[in-house]
């Protein structure tokens, strides 16, 4: 079974609206300047950052920009840890297991 069939352009977009606006987190964009980059039309840029708002990875700046809320990056920092977690975990029961280790 393809995994094609469970593509939606909708939800595409707004993740590389995410991705757009993860290149441009200092100062932002206009919802003008998104449309353009991903060659789209305005009304679906207001859509995108509307579902991207209210999932909390993007906010509308006091000048009408755009850019990613600190969620993203705790989001990174949380895989992160849980990588440093797993890490931990496998170095123990490699120590377990090793020659040189006595009890």
């Amino acid at each position: 079974m393809s995994s094609e069939k469970y593509i939606n352009a909708a939800q595409q977009r707004a993740l590389r609206t995410l991705l757009i606006l993860a290149d441009h987190d200092l100062d932002g964009l206009t919802p003008g300047e998104i449309a353009r980059l991903l060659a789209t039309l305005p009304s679906n840029t207001t859509r995108d950052l509307a579902n991207l708002r209210l999932a909390g990875l993007a906010e509308m700046l006091a000048n009408g920009r755009w850019r990613i809320t600190p969620r993203v990056a705790e989001l990174a920092q949380t895989l992160q840890q849980n990588l440093d977690k797993a890490r931990r975990r496998l170095e123990e029961i490699q120590r377990r297991y090793s020659r040189d280790h006595k009890e």
